[in-house]
């Protein structure tokens, strides 16, 4: 017993680190914009970050063998160019916490679009989370006086969608495939997807990458920390959590990102937004409840 309630301190000590990496780096890749184009950023953050996951194959000696490749193409178009690329590019026009937020509404569009692609419907309280979050996306949006960051907000939303197409298509495959290795599953879809990344970077026009020492920290923090690290801390948690705990702890990333744009960005929500904001967080709190009451217990 005593093991057990050691492992899971451990474990929720790595979601928390975990957390505060994730939330925090929306300051980073908002002030990393300030010196590089928002592709070209992109670009660099997935093509490296592929580059530390393939050197954690290599030294862990887990296969990296590419198991589908259209699907693994698809996959890494939507969560590098789809959820990196438009998300850094929301952050251009955007603040660093309302896109965090908005981004973060990836759980709720997972639970509409596995209805019809998955069929597994939405039931019960599940339906609270959907009108809540429909809820704080108008209040967010603020239809009667729509502002200029609406493209912005826009485009945080596709960010989101593209991470909810991502996450269902990566449970089908893993149905498919259930001997895949996650990092293994984790690596081929970002070297693949940053490709297209990269390829975008060099087409769309923009200033010339001033090669600052924030930026150079900035790419570090998002390959090293919130690649690398991050994943091998969610994976330590979610071999000693249920995954419905689990998914509880990243609820805490959006939270800390708008702390950290208000405290240093100086982006303070007004009521709306901020009504908006707890409605939505309201919404994934509930997601995570209904994952925590379905899970098997351990």
């Amino acid at each position: 017993m005593d093991q057990l309630i050691k492992q899971r301190s451990q474990a929720l000590t790595a979601l928390l680190v975990l957390a505060v990496i994730w939330g925090y780096n929306w300051v980073v890749m908002k002030s990393a914009l300030h010196y590089a184009g928002p592709f070209q950023f992109a670009a660099m953050r997935t093509f490296f970050g592929a580059l530390v996951l393939f050197l954690v194959l290599f030294a862990t000696r887990r296969s990296m063998k590419l198991t589908e490749f259209p699907t693994m193409l698809v996959l890494g178009i939507l969560q590098n160019v789809g959820f990196t690329g438009v998300l850094m590019w929301a952050l251009v026009e955007g603040g660093a916490g309302k896109t965090a937020v908005l981004t973060y509404t990836m759980p709720f569009w997972t639970l509409l679009f596995a209805w019809p692609i998955l069929g597994e419907r939405i039931h019960g309280w599940q339906w609270l989370a959907v009108l809540s979050a429909v809820l704080g996306m108008v209040f967010i949006f603020d239809p009667l006086h729509i502002r200029a960051d609406a493209f912005s907000m826009i485009l945080a939303i596709i960010s989101g969608i593209s991470w909810a197409l991502s996450a269902i298509m990566t449970k089908t495959l893993h149905k498919r495939h259930p001997e895949l290795d996650l990092i293994n599953l984790t690596a081929w879809p970002m070297l693949l997807g940053s490709l297209p990344m990269v390829a975008i970077a060099f087409l769309v026009p923009a200033p010339p990458i001033v090669w600052a020492p924030y930026l150079i920290g900035a790419v570090l923090f998002n390959f090293v920390l919130c690649g690398a690290l991050a994943w091998l801390l969610w994976l330590f948690a979610l071999q000693r959590l249920p995954a419905g705990i689990a998914s509880m702890g990243s609820m805490l990333a959006p939270v800390l990102g708008v702390i950290a744009a208000w405290i240093q960005l100086g982006e303070v929500p007004d009521q709306m937004e901020l009504t908006g904001m707890v409605l939505i967080a309201f919404a994934l709190l509930v997601i995570s409840w209904v994952m925590l009451r379905e899970q098997p217990r351990q």
